[in-house]
């Protein structure tokens, strides 16, 4: 395993909870405040996602970074046929794995702890996803490669924006905690998103990020 997936792996591990209660909302009022003010985008981008997708019900889906489950589980819950989660953290995949418990749709979710390069799904899939997740990767180039060769019709991703006040605080902020974070510009997504075979691509700022539409 390279060991920038284990650090990635080791880090959010640690961060389940605290990354589980952003949307759950399960802390002081305050901290509640200053998460819909520091971190509008996260939940922008949830919005984004859904809107893009649609129409869900009766496609597969691939969410790759699936965190804690909460797209995976709203696309079965609109309706989606199948929906397969990969992640590299366990204990983001037990926080999955009980979110499709709890909402009943555990029969149309699968989650998988594995690096998208290593896995091999054994079928395409209607639509994929990389929500949060590119902020960690250093080599973007060969992850959106294989997205595109695992998806049929559309790719929608989010990417932190280089040109805003709050990046050069976030990468301070957790390379002190162990966690390298990168930022992107709309031209290196453009060469990014081209030479991993994209040609219709629509890139839209929400927030702070960079959120993609790739279509197949």
């Amino acid at each position: 395993m390279k060991s920038e997936i284990k650090t990635q792996m080791t880090y959010w591990d640690s961060e389940a909870d605290a990354f589980q209660r952003i949307y759950s909302h399960e802390k002081s009022s305050f901290s509640i405040w200053l998460d819909k003010f520091f971190r509008k985008d996260m939940y922008d981008r949830f919005v984004f996602t859904l809107e893009q997708s649609a129409p869900i019900a009766g496609k597969t889906f691939l969410d790759v970074g699936c965190g804690n489950g909460l797209y995976a589980v709203e696309f079965a819950l609109r309706g989606a046929r199948k929906v397969i989660g990969i992640d590299i953290a366990n204990n983001m995949l037990q926080l999955c794995q009980q979110l499709a418990l709890a909402k009943g749709v555990q029969d149309r979710c699968a989650f998988v702890q594995t690096d998208l390069l290593e896995y091999d799904p054994g079928e395409r899939f209607d639509v994929a996803i990389g929500i949060g997740l590119f902020d960690y990767i250093r080599d973007a180039a060969p992850v959106l490669k294989k997205m595109n060769n695992v998806t049929t019709s559309k790719v929608i991703l989010s990417f932190p924006r280089f040109w805003t006040w709050r990046a050069p605080i976030r990468k301070i902020r957790l390379a002190l905690r162990g966690c390298p974070v990168y930022f992107y510009t709309k031209k290196r997504l453009r060469s990014l998103l081209s030479d991993a075979g994209f040609t219709r691509v629509e890139i839209h700022k929400v927030g702070k990020l960079f959120c993609v539409v790739a279509s197949l």
